[in-house]
Parts: structure tokens; C-alpha cells; sequence
């Protein structure tokens, strides 16, 4: 759908590289009929002043990324005045310790993932989000208590406190196809893992495989797999057990956690669904895994990865038009569980309370600030009030729903446990049991690891 006022085209966005306040200026407030939040933003506007303030941010985004967020925060720097200089690092995880040791701290942390920015909380680098943002998450997200709650850690008061906000996602729990082969075979797109289970059988019973799946990433090789068991996780244990889980409150080999490894394992393991095999699923790269969905005929029918595969799909093909995808369902049998969401997000985390540092985030809390985003591409946000028209795409926007109808969202556990496990003996771990371990011996495998780090 085109929208009928333009933000800015993509073709302006690149031009506008760098062009803080030229860029603000004259693209700012562009007039006339659309569907952007401008109201918010000239509230925002309206009740904002930091005339002369600069302040910094500092992320791990590089590059056209980096840039997409310069765009953004031009429309800070001109509703208020102040002047925001953002700098990306690829070793931004080191560099932010760094600064928290030594000083030259940002104003502002974007963290790629909450873990870092749980444990710098801790240390009393970061400080709690202003009360004009505490319970902002849980008022204006999807699945809000999810998400407050990934940002709430202890302080080094040992207070537990709201130490950020989310400002966008990728979502893990889908599964892509191909459209024009489901048509032609008859398929019909699964509600339930029931139904899921079935379809793959019945691709096998008429001579198809159903599966591609690919565990390598060389160093990180097993990964994808823990995906698989986290999505599992949050279909058959309560988000509680999910969140014991990653704090290791419920062992690793708890009789709920192997169940859910031998849930992966029914996809993985059973005779002829996969492309190759097991074996071949260990040792295929996840970068290529996706490439048997379009081979004629299909080496497979499915493929289950995050919203971020289409990138490593081949050149010819096109996102929502030669492959789309659907929301990994949830067991029928385990309805009340409802529809959980599976992925990764960044945070926006303040190491000070300046007044210009609070507004930044407030800003960023403005369903203005989340569109602005959305229209530049590769940005997804789980704010209510948002307008899914504004997606480039009809592959973002429906990844958008996924995200605004969850019921519940919960972050990648591997991510959220120490290294030594979730990206180390997890990942292993999975290896092992798709390549012939049994699902007890693995957890046992992997409990002794927590034990030994603790």
C-alpha cells in the first residue's frame, strides 16, 4: 500500500547522509494527507527545548544501519534543538565496559542485546529510565509485561529497577515456504503444531521433504537448533519455567527442558524429514540451508528461521512475493499458553539523568520515532499505536502483526545465558543430539556445565 503523504523516499534518506540539520529542516513536518503520528511529534516538539545541549549516543549498528538512525535523530535534533552525535562500533560490547571502567561514558547505550546492559546495571553504570518513561513498555507494547520485564534488573542498590526501552526486534518464530508449491500440492498453511506435524508427514507419505534445516555457522555451528528448542520452550512449559530456565532456576536437564529438545527432535530426527538428513542438517551452513525451498522439484517445503533469512535467500528471489512465511503455531493441546513470540531486540539503556538524556528516550518511546523507522526498511516494532501501513513491504508489515498480536514475547535464551552455556554448551550440545546423543544425556551434559560455572 503507498502511502498518500511521503515521510521521505528511500532515495532521500540516502542522500540525506549526514545532513543533521539540513536534512531535519527540510524534511521535517513535510505537509499535506498521510498516516504518520505527526501530532505526537509536534507534542513532542511543543513541550521539548535542549537548544545548545549535544549529547552522545553509542551502539554496535555500523554503516547504512548507522545511518537510518542519524535520519531519526535529526527529527530529535530539530523538534528540541539539541545536537546528537552517534557513533556505532563493531566491538561496541568491549568498548561500553571500557567506558564504565574508565569513564567517557555516552548518554545513551543501545545494547543489541539486554544481557551486557543487565550486568552493567549491576555495576551502577547504567541508571534507571526517568518516571515519565517507567511502565512506558507495559502501557504502549504488545505483550508490554514482556518486554518491561526484559529491561528490569537489579540496580547496584540491588533494586530492582526499569533500566531502558526496546526500539526495535527481529522475530525467530517463523516458518518460510513457497507459496506457488503449497498451491500446487494443496497444502494449507498449519494453525497448530498438530497440524504442522501432520503436513509434514503427509509431504513425506506423497514422496516430499518437508525440512530444510541447517545448524552450521562455523564457530557458532548448533545455534539454529537452540532457536528451535527455545520456540518449543514457550509451547510446552509456562513463561515462568522459560524464565527459570535461562536463569538456570529450573535445570537444564528438568524432565520439561529434555521434552522440549525431543519436540525439535520429532521435526530433526523423524525418517525422511529432512532434506539430507540429520547428518546433513549438522553440517549444512544456515546461510545456505534455505536454497532447497526453490529447486525444482523442492528439496524441501519448509524452513524455519528468524525474520532477518531473506537476506541469504538467492538473488532472484523476492520476500512476500516468491517466498512468504508463517507464525510457528502453538500446540493445540496447550492453548493456554497462547501465542508466544520468540526473538531479539535491542534497548536503549541512559548512564545519566540529564534532562536532555530523558527527553532522547522519550523521543524514542513516540510512535512517530518507531514509524520514521519502519519507512527506512529492516526495522520492526511491537508499538501499539505505530501504523503497520507505514512497512515498506507487505513481509515487514505482517511481521509487525506477528509482533502486535503476541501474546507474550520473550528474548533468545541462549542470549540470555552466561557464554560458557548459551553460546557454547547449548549450541554444542544440539549438535550432539541431532547427530545421534539422546535428549537426556545432552541436558545432563549441559547441567553439568552450569554446575561447574556457578
Amino acid at each position: 500500500m503507498q502511502t498518500k503523504r511521503t515521510l521521505v523516499s528511500a532515495a532521500t534518506l540516502v542522500v540525506a547522509l549526514g545532513a543533521t540539520s539540513a536534512f531535519a529542516q527540510d524534511l521535517l513536518y513535510p505537509k499535506g494527507d498521510g498516516d504518520f503520528s505527526w501530532d505526537a511529534l509536534d507534542a513532542f516538539a511543543a513541550e521539548h527545548d535542549y537548544s545548545g545541549e549535544t549529547m552522545d549516543v553509542t551502539g554496535a549498528t555500523t554503516g547504512d544501519d548507522a545511518q537510518r538512525y542519524r535520519n531519526l535523530y535529526a527529527y530529535f535534533a530539530d523538534a528540541t534543538g539539541a545536537t546528537v552525535n552517534y557513533s556505532g562500533s563493531e566491538s561496541f560490547e568491549q568498548d561500553i565496559v571500557i567506558a564504565g571502567q574508565a569513564g567517557g561514558l555516552p548518554d545513551v547505550a543501545l545494547f543489541p542485546q539486554p544481557g551486557l546492559a543487565k550486568d552493567l546495571a549491576s555495576q551502577g553504570v547504567l541508571v534507571p529510565v526517568a518516571d515519565s518513561l517507567d511502565g512506558f513498555m507495559l502501557d504502549n507494547y504488545a505483550a508490554g509485561e514482556s518486554w518491561n520485564q526484559l529491561a528490569t534488573y537489579p540496580g547496584a542498590d540491588g533494586e530492582e529497577d526499569v533500566f531502558g526501552i526496546f526500539f526495535g526486534t527481529d522475530v525467530k518464530s517463523l516458518v518460510w515456504y513457497v507459496p506457488e508449491q503449497f498451491e500446487e500440492a494443496g497444502y494449507d498453511i498449519p494453525e497448530t503444531q498438530e497440524e504442522l506435524m501432520a503436513l509434514s508427514q503427509q509431504i513425506v507419505d506423497e514422496g516430499g521433504t518437508p525440512w530444510c534445516i541447517g545448524l552450521g555457522s562455523g564457530a557458532a555451528t548448533g545455534w539454529p537448533a537452540t532457536d528451535w528448542v527455545e520456540d518449543m520452550m514457550l509451547r510446552t512449559a509456562s513463561l515462568e519455567d522459560y524464565d527459570r530456565w535461562v536463569s538456570n532456576d529450573l535445570p537444564f536437564n528438568d524432565p520439561i527442558v529434555v521434552n522440549a529438545i525431543e519436540q525439535y527432535g520429532m521435526y530433526a530426527l523423524t525418517d525422511g524429514f529432512v532434506d539430507g538428513g540429520p547428518a546433513a542438517a549438522a553440517t549444512t551452513d544456515f546461510r545456505d540451508s534455505p536454497d532447497g525451498m526453490f529447486d525444482f522439484p523442492p528439496a524441501c517445503y519448509m524452513h524455519k528461521q528468524a525474520s532477518f533469512i531473506p537476506i541469504f535467500f538467492p538473488d532472484d528471489v523476492e520476500a512476500g512475493t516468491d517466498v512468504e512465511f508463517f507464525y510457528f503455531p502453538p500446540f493445540e493441546a496447550n492453548e493456554e499458553l497462547g501465542r508466544p513470540v520468540l526473538g531479539s531486540g535491542g534497548i536503549a539503556s541512559p548512564t545519566n539523568d540529564r534532562d536532555v538524556t530523558t527527553g532522547f528516550l522519550e523521543f524514542l518511546g513516540t510512535p512517530i520515532a518507531h514509524e520514521i523507522m519502519m519507512a527506512q526498511g529492516q526495522f520492526l516494532s511491537p508499538h501499539q499505536d505505530a501504523n503497520l501501513d507505514i512497512y515498506t513491504s507487505d513481509v515487514q508489515r505482517a511481521l509487525g502483526e506477528i509482533l502486535t498480536t503476541a501474546t507474550s514475547f520473550r528474548f533468545d535464551g541462549s542470549d540470555l545465558m552466561p557464554g560458557e552455556i548459551g553460546t557454547n554448551a547449548f549450541w554444542t550440545g544440539m549438535v550432539d543430539y541431532t547427530t545421534g546423543a539422546d535428549a537426556q544425556s545432552v541436558a545432563d551434559a549441559i547441567q553439568a556445565r552450569w554446575e561447574e560455572i556457578q
